[in-house]
C-alpha cells in the first residue's frame, strides 16, 4: 500500500463532495477505482496481489475458453474475419494464454481472427501491450466509439468484468426506496440517504417484478446501471455473433431476496473481504455481484437473445477440464510438485464453492434459426445424481469430477478480469 496516495485520493473525493455536496455511491466507486492515477485500477497495481483470479491459476482456462470460441466460429460458417474483442483484460495474461494455444491449434482460425482489447485503465494498457508485444497486429486496443456500428462478426467476452462497474445503493425506508449518497465530515466519509438520483433505480425493480418498497425498513441493496449502458453498447456494436459474460452473481430473485439485507459489495484486498468501502480509498478493489436475470432481460429487449447459461464447473468440464485432470496421474512431466500444483490449479476452477460457481451467460445476435440451435459444447447439460438431501452431485463417470454443489452457498474465490 502507498498510504501518501491513498491520502492523495482521499482528500481529493473529499473536496469535490465538500465542493457540490453528496455524491451517489456510483460516483464515489468511479473515483475509487478509476480515478487517473489514484484509483485502484490506475496505480499500476498488478493483478492478483488482492485475490485469486482463474486466469492467473492455469493457462488451461483462456485453453478452454477459445475451445468455446473456436467452435463459435465453426458455426458462424468459418468466416475469413472473425473478431474476438476481450472487454476489461486485466494484465493481458488470459489474452496470452489464450492466443498462444489458438495460435498452436488452430492455424485457419488463427488466420480468421481479429483480437480486440477494450481496456479503460492506462496504466493496465500499458501492462498488456508489454505482455502481448510478440503477439504483433495480430491485437488492437480498441475504444467504444471507434467500433462502427453493426460492424462486428465475432465475440465479445468478459471475464469478472461486470462486477467492477460502479454501483448505485439504495435504501429501503418507510415503504419508500431511497438512496444512498456519500458526504463528508471532518470525521471522514459518512453515507446519507436522499430522493433517487434518477427514475431509472425504481424502473429496475419494477422491470423485475420484485416489491422491494414492501421489504422492511433498513433493508440495502445495489442496482447496476453501468451494465445496461455496457448492454446498449454491445448491442449496437455486434452485427453477428456471440456476447460471452462470466462473473460471480445470482438470477435477481436470489440476489434481492429479503434475507438478503445488506447486499453484496464487498471490498478486497490481500486475499482479505470487508464490508468498509471507505477505508483505504484507491488501495482495495470495490465489487458487487452480478444480477444475471436484468442482463437477460434487457439483452432481449436489445436483440441479444439467449442461448445458455452454466456454471463455470460444467462450462469448462464440458470443454474439456476433465480429460486434462485424468491426463495429470498418467504424466510425471515436471516433477511430482508441478503435477500437485497443476491438480490444485484445475480442481480449484471448477471448486463448487468457488470459481467454479461463477455464472456463463451466453447471448447472440443476428444469428439464423439453425445456427442459435446448434449445440455448443460449454451449455451441454451436465449428468446429475441424487445424493439425497439438498444436494446434487455431479457424476465423475460423466466427466464432470465430484463434490457437492450448494446453491446457498456463495462464492469466496475473487477474479479481476485477467
Amino acid at each position: 500500500m502507498h498510504p501518501q496516495t491513498d491520502q492523495q485520493l482521499r482528500d481529493l473525493i473529499a473536496s469535490r463532495i465538500r465542493a457540490q455536496g453528496p455524491v451517489t455511491f456510483a460516483q464515489f466507486m468511479e473515483w475509487a477505482l478509476y480515478e487517473p492515477e489514484l484509483g485502484y485500477y490506475e496505480r499500476g497495481y498488478p493483478i492478483g496481489p488482492d485475490y485469486l483470479t482463474a486466469p492467473h491459476l492455469a493457462p488451461d482456462f483462456a485453453h478452454l475458453l477459445a475451445e468455446q470460441i473456436h467452435q463459435f466460429w465453426q458455426v458462424l460458417g468459418s468466416p475469413s474475419a472473425f473478431a474476438v474483442v476481450e472487454m476489461g483484460a486485466g494484465s493481458g495474461r488470459l489474452a496470452e494464454d489464450w492466443l498462444t494455444y489458438v495460435r498452436s491449434a488452430y492455424p485457419a482460425f488463427w488466420q480468421a481472427l481479429e483480437y480486440g482489447i477494450l481496456e479503460r485503465s492506462a496504466s493496465l494498457r500499458r501492462l498488456q501491450r508489454e505482455r502481448l508485444a510478440g503477439f504483433g497486429e495480430k491485437v488492437r486496443w480498441l475504444a467504444w466509439d471507434e467500433i462502427p456500428e453493426e460492424s462486428v462478426t465475432g465475440c465479445f467476452f468478459s471475464n469478472e468484468l461486470v462486477d467492477a462497474f460502479p454501483v448505485h445503493r439504495v435504501q429501503v425506508q418507510g415503504g419508500s426506496l431511497r438512496e444512498i449518497y456519500v458526504d463528508w465530515t471532518e470525521g471522514g466519509f459518512q453515507e446519507v440517504l436522499g430522493d433517487p438520483s434518477t427514475p431509472a433505480l425504481e424502473a429496475y425493480f419494477a422491470r423485475l417484478g420484485i416489491p422491494i418498497t414492501t421489504y422492511p425498513s433498513g433493508y440495502q441493496t445495489e442496482v447496476n446501471l453501468k451494465a445496461l449502458e455496457w448492454l446498449q453498447l454491445l448491442a449496437r456494436k455486434l452485427r453477428r455473433g456471440y456476447v460471452l459474460t462470466i462473473d460471480y452473481g445470482y438470477p435477481a430473485q436470489r440476489y434481492y431476496s429479503p434475507q438478503r439485507s445488506q447486499g453484496t459489495l464487498l471490498a478486497y484486498r490481500r486475499h482479505a473481504t470487508s464490508a468498509d468501502p471507505y477505508s483505504r480509498v484507491g488501495c482495495q478493489d470495490l465489487t458487487a455481484h452480478v444480477d444475471f436475470t436484468t442482463l437477460e432481460q434487457v439483452g432481449e429487449s436489445l436483440g441479444l437473445k439467449r442461448l445458455g447459461f452454466t456454471q463455470q464447473s460444467y462450462f469448462l468440464v464440458n470443454l474439456g477440464l476433465a480429460e486434462r485432470l485424468a491426463a495429470l496421474s498418467q504424466t510425471s512431466d515436471g516433477g511430482v510438485g508441478q503435477v500437485l500444483q497443476r491438480r490444485f490449479a484445475l480442481q480449484a476452477l471448477i471448486d463448487p464453492l468457488g470459481l467454479g460457481s461463477f455464472g456463463v451467460l451466453l447471448q447472440a445476435k443476428g444469428l439464423s434459426e439453425l445456427e442459435s440451435t446448434q449445440r455448443l459444447r460449454g451449455f451441454a447439460e451436465p449428468e446429475l445424481m441424487p445424493m439425497g438431501g439438498a444436494g446434487l452431485k455431479v457424476n465423475p463417470t460423466a466427466g464432470f469430477g465430484s463434490g457437492t454443489y450448494s446453491s446457498s452457498r456463495d462464492p469466496w474465490l475473487k477474479s479481476r478480469g485477467s
